[in-house]
């Protein structure tokens, strides 16, 4: 039995009723964050994939899907630090893996609860320095470290950092027993549903909560329980449609090989086959624990006034053009899952306009009728209008942006991607101009074409990278927070460490049977849902018998 501590609602609680109706409580929110999601390798994108994901699937039927999202930096702890706050990585210095996210940044974590919400936080978020950035809670720690061991040295350019991307990946895929992911995504699992029940065994004058459940699969190394292995018994396992020659390679594409120390390796097509087979696998993982959220929310009568929103931080090449892992721009590292479903507002529908991840928070805070502070940076759009049929005439209308400067690089490198065209431009590299539409696995770069309208486009869209970007600027403030964060990391690592590391905290005298609550008390309030004197039970929901339970 779990005994519930429900702290005294704080002086902002008011603002957990909707605007004008006192007593209807604003929507709960579920945000499920997976780890290196290729969207164009979903079967809701790809009708042809031999993903198996029915319950991402039955949800994005429901949902407003965006076909054409985009993450704001194709690397872990950049694009999620993009996430949180809505702004692009240039504006909040998240250069890589070891780079810090200022504790004075406002998050959706800030912005919900302002709004009266339980901000909470259960798996990865790859936060380095502060670990909480406006969560009330974490339920686990990270499975990534917070400190500033993976900082990026462009003082060296040809050398390999020893925790850089390798080959063993690919090459040693296959099924297991157990690995970290597991350990880490079945805590963050246990974690979440116990706070969803718990929650649902509050009063119903409690705040809503936004729960953020962040797993860490498909995420590499590729490998995944026999369970999900073995669901791909049999399955025809597709090759990667695009093989190119390395020395046909782009250049930042050239240099990831090196980074990821697959410039000379030859890897054999069953390798790659184990490879894709555990990923495929490690997708299934994610999408039965969508589908374990979301039975806890209908269980619970909680699925009718809760805000679900299912994404990822970036994708996973996959051995698309022979590459794997993240750190391009091109679709299957830079384009993401994002649907959103409000049981309230939002009918189905598939939104074919360029978005990213970085919408996320301006969106929520809209959803549930909060406002932003327009005197503070943000870059992200809310997405409300293109639910609604309002998103003709925004101000970035079909434009998104993408930034990177963590390993494989030797200078800023930047997309912009509107319309049908997508631009790749980096100081050390020549410019790469794709049109999407036609071109979706980009085969062709039209930066040298002779046609003449294709030209003025892209030189138009050169100018805009030039007017948005200084490029020389951006490459000295890299260089100077790589520096910094190398000598403190010497330093820090001499004499006694003391770890940044999230350490979650858990009151044992709030749990289970304590004798500080009166036993009947303590077990009407636990048990759910609730029954009467003669155990029959009472209708399930947060405003319905639990106010019994609860005097209310």
């Amino acid at each position: 039995m779990y005994a519930l501590h429900t702290p005294p609602l704080s002086a902002s609680s008011s603002a957990a009723s909707t605007p004008g109706n006192p007593s209807k409580r604003k929507p709960n929110i579920l945000f499920i964050l997976a780890d290196q999601v290729s969207a164009p390798l979903l079967r809701i994108h790809n009708e042809a994939s031999p993903i198996k994901t029915p319950h991402i699937d039955a949800l994005a039927a429901k949902s407003a899907v965006f076909a054409s999202a985009y993450c704001a930096s194709p690397l872990c702890a950049p694009s999620r630090s993009s996430l949180v706050t809505g702004q692009l990585p240039t504006r909040i210095s998240a250069w890589d893996n070891a780079s810090p996210l200022g504790c004075d940044v406002p998050t959706y974590a800030h912005y919900l609860r302002r709004e009266g919400y339980e901000t909470v936080l259960a798996g990865k978020m790859h936060f380095i320095g502060e670990q909480l950035h406006g969560y009330e809670e974490r339920l686990t720690s990270d499975i990534y470290p917070g400190d500033f061991g993976w900082a990026v040295n462009w003082d060296e350019p040809d050398r390999r950092l020893e925790w850089y991307h390798n080959a063993s990946s690919i090459l040693q895929a296959g099924p297991c027993i157990r690995s970290n992911q597991l350990d880490f995504d079945e805590e963050v699992m246990f974690k979440s549903t116990r706070y969803l029940y718990a929650t649902a065994r509050r009063p119903p004058s409690a705040r809503p909560f936004c729960l953020t459940v962040s797993l860490t699969h498909p995420h590499d190394p590729y490998t995944i329980h026999n369970e999900y292995w073995d669901r791909y018994e049999g399955v025809d396992i597709p090759m990667p449609e695009v093989n190119i020659p390395t020395e046909e390679q782009d250049a930042h594409s050239r240099r990831l090989l090196k980074v990821c120390g697959l410039l000379d390796e030859d890897i054999p097509d069953e390798a790659i086959k184990r490879a894709r087979r555990a990923y495929f696998g490690a997708m299934s993982y994610v999408d039965d624990n969508v589908g374990k959220l979301l039975q806890v929310l209908k269980d619970c009568g909680m699925d009718d006034n809760t805000i679900v929103i299912f994404s990822a931080d970036h994708g996973d090449m996959l051995g698309e053009r022979g590459l794997w892992y993240k750190m391009s721009f091109h679709e299957g590292s830079a384009r993401v899952p994002l649907m959103i479903f409000d049981p309230r507002q939002i009918a189905p529908n598939v939104i074919h306009k360029n978005v990213s991840n970085i919408d996320i928070l301006p969106t929520l805070v809209d959803l549930v009728n909060g406002s932003l502070d327009i005197r503070l940076p943000m870059d992200g759009n809310s997405l409300v209008p293109y639910l609604n049929g309002r998103a003709k005439g925004l101000p970035n209308y079909d434009t998104v942006y993408g930034e990177y400067c963590g390993e494989g690089t030797v200078a800023p490198l930047m997309m912009i991607r509107s319309g049908d065209w997508k631009l790749v431009v980096c100081p050390a590299d020549p410019p790469q101009f794709f049109n999407v539409k036609c071109d979706p696995h980009e085969l062709h770069n039209l930066a040298t074409s002779s046609d003449s309208a294709v030209q003025e486009t892209f030189q138009h869209f050169l100018i805009m990278a030039k007017h948005r970007w200084n490029f020389d600027a951006i490459h000295n403030e890299v260089l100077k927070s790589q520096r910094t964060r190398r000598l403190c990391w010497d330093a820090l690592k001499e004499g006694r460490f003391e770890s940044w590391d999230y350490q979650p905290r858990e009151d044992a005298g709030n749990k289970y049977i304590r004798s500080t609550m009166p036993l009947d008390d303590l077990e009407l309030q636990a048990r759910y849902p609730p029954v009467d004197s003669m155990g029959r039970e009472k209708p399930r929901g947060q405003a319905k018998g639990i106010a019994a339970a609860w005097g209310e």
